[in-house]
């Protein structure tokens, strides 16, 4: 499998293309690092290549509600608005606040 350059980085503030639930980026993996069963229960028309970056994100519906953690594929993410805060209960464990350009910004207890 070839590898990808990562799109996102850590603090970045995605949004899923089809489902539109948003989340923050709080660790990426160069290509797909789940279990193979995960990989299987996604339907084989929309189950996405594994040799392209994976994202896991600290994720809220687009009305902020029902907070969880995502695996997503590249494919499926774009840029979200970084004005329109994602209220999760682990983003205060791995960031410590937002820059200007609403980049999260890893606490030091994440970056050491």
């Amino acid at each position: 499998m070839r590898q990808r350059q990562a799109k996102f980085a850590i603090g970045d503030s995605v949004e899923h293309k089809i489902y539109g639930f948003r989340g923050v980026v709080f660790d990426v993996d160069p290509e797909f690092d789940n279990t193979e069963e995960w990989w299987q229960s996604i339907p084989a028309d929309v189950r996405p290549s594994k040799d392209q970056p994976f994202y896991h994100l600290f994720a809220v519906q687009s009305d902020n509600s029902n907070p969880y953690i995502a695996y997503v594929s590249e494919q499926n993410l774009i840029a979200a608005n970084p004005e329109d805060p994602i209220d999760h209960p682990g983003i205060g464990e791995y960031f410590a606040g937002q820059q200007g350009n609403g980049q999260y910004i890893p606490n030091n207890s994440v970056v050491n």
